[in-house]
This record gives C-alpha cells, sequence and structure tokens, in this order.
C-alpha cells in the first residue's frame, strides 16, 4: 500500500523532469505562442484538477450538512487563496511567465525564478498528499485509481511547466545540466510536501473536506496569478483558450474516468 503511495507522489515529479530535460533538445527559448500553448493546456488540467479531485470531493463528503454542505468547499477554498497570496507576497521571487525582474531584492534572476517555480509546485503536491492521504486512511469517496489520475494529471501538466521554466535559463546561457537539475528540484517540494501532508493527515482526517477545498484554492490562485496573465498577455491569439479546453477535457476524462 505504501509502494503505491510512494509510486503516486513521485508521479508528479517525473512529469517535471520530462519538461525539464528539453534542455537538452531544444535551442534558445520558447516561442511565444508555444509557451502560451503550454500555459493554456496546463491552466485546463489544473482548473479540472482542482474541481473534479478536490472541490467535488469535498462537497461529496460533506452532504449529511445537507443544503450547507458547501461551507467546508467554501472556507477551504478561500483560505488556500489566501494562503498562496501570503506566500506570494513574503517569498521574494519573480512570475514565471514574465521577463523583468518583479521584485527587487538581491537574488538572482535563476534564483528568483527557482523560488517561483517552487511556490508553483508546493499546492499541487499538497493536493496528492491530501488525496493520497484520504484512499491510505479509508475515506470512502477516494479511490487509488482517482488518486493515481490526480498525479497523472499535474504531471502532465509538469510538463510543459518544466519546459517553460528551463529554457529560458538555457537560452541566458546557464549549463544544460545546471539548468535541467534546476528544473528537476523545482518539483522536488511537490513530493516532500505530499509526503508530509500524508504522515499528519490522520490527525486532520475529520477536516479532509477542508483541506481538499484548500488544497484547490491554492491551485486556482496559480492559475489566476501565474497562467492566465501568460496566456493573454501580448498579440491575441485564440491558441491558449483552444490548449485550455484540450487540458480541461483531458483531465476530466482522466478523473472520472479512473475515478
Amino acid at each position: 500500500m505504501w509502494f503505491k503511495v510512494l509510486l503516486g507522489i513521485l508521479i508528479p515529479l517525473l512529469g517535471t523532469s520530462l519538461g525539464s530535460a528539453c534542455v537538452f533538445f531544444m535551442k534558445g527559448d520558447i516561442n511565444d505562442n508555444v509557451r502560451k500553448a503550454l500555459e493554456g493546456f496546463a491552466a485546463g488540467v489544473m482548473v479540472s484538477a482542482s474541481f473534479f479531485s478536490l472541490l467535488l470531493p469535498s462537497i461529496e463528503q460533506s452532504s449529511k450538512m445537507g443544503r450547507l454542505s458547501f461551507i467546508p468547499a467554501v472556507i477551504g477554498f478561500l483560505f488556500g487563496m489566501l494562503f498562496l497570496l501570503v506566500l506570494d507576497a513574503v517569498i521574494p521571487h519573480m512570475h514565471v511567465n514574465k521577463t523583468e525582474e518583479g521584485v527587487r531584492s538581491g537574488l538572482k534572476r535563476t534564483t528568483k525564478l527557482f523560488l517561483a517555480v517552487s511556490l508553483h509546485n508546493l499546492p499541487e503536491g499538497m493536493a496528492a498528499g491530501i488525496v493520497f492521504a484520504g484512499w491510505l486512511y479509508g475515506n470512502e469517496s477516494i479511490t487509488l485509481s482517482g488518486a493515481l489520475a490526480l498525479s497523472i494529471g499535474i504531471a502532465i501538466q509538469n510538463i510543459p511547466e518544466g519546459a517553460i521554466v528551463s529554457m529560458p535559463l538555457r537560452a541566458e546561457g546557464a549549463g544544460k545540466f545546471k539548468t535541467f537539475l534546476y528544473g528537476v528540484l523545482s518539483g522536488v517540494i511537490e513530493p516532500i510536501g505530499a509526503i508530509l501532508i500524508i504522515f499528519a493527515a490522520q490527525l486532520f482526517l475529520p477536516i479532509l473536506p477542508y483541506l481538499l477545498s484548500f488544497a484547490a484554492g491554492a491551485m486556482f490562485y496559480v492559475v489566476v496569478e501565474e497562467l492566465i496573465p501568460g496566456m493573454t498577455d501580448g498579440k491575441h491569439s485564440n491558441l491558449a483558450t483552444i490548449c485550455f479546453a484540450a487540458g480541461f477535457a483531458i483531465m476530466m476524462m482522466l478523473d472520472v474516468g479512473l475515478g
């Protein structure tokens, strides 16, 4: 059982590693249209995963509250958004879809970008940890297939995310291996965060609906703060919107089909 959990929480890191490995095969920076498409796809996956894997189970597990079953989902969602908002304000970093410095500090641009991606990956690791903890400790509304579907969805959206991060660093002159290592390390926070959540989750199982929606709120914050601005900046294009729809649909099929 624990082997399945370990395998599940490592799947997202595999996605980040595959995306970061693009530096070994591509030259220069990512084309603007390609970047928009990747960010749109990632946003679609995250929104779909947040709803079908986190918010919907949160509401279902609160069904005994009747018409008030939305309360845990609303409270957890808002606190998740607030949590990422506070971290975004206190941790020096630059937004991953911007080229400017963004934050006035003595940190190098590569360090800011590394912190930004790590912050970006935090809610995804939390989400995976919360869902696997629910399955591990016997929550009837969470299946192993559903938990794996969430991990696979996160891994899929981590592939373009890894490329979006590693390629600009490579374009600035950083070595291929160093750039790849930066990308991989930025994703390490996901399994670490998931493991910590799993070991602490038994203490918080009574408030699992709040934790699920908390992770959803944190993931939505990343979409609104990081991905949507990147999808819409520059010359107008429907490409990002189309890729958003594709990402949402693929994640929905994974979640419903495997869940």
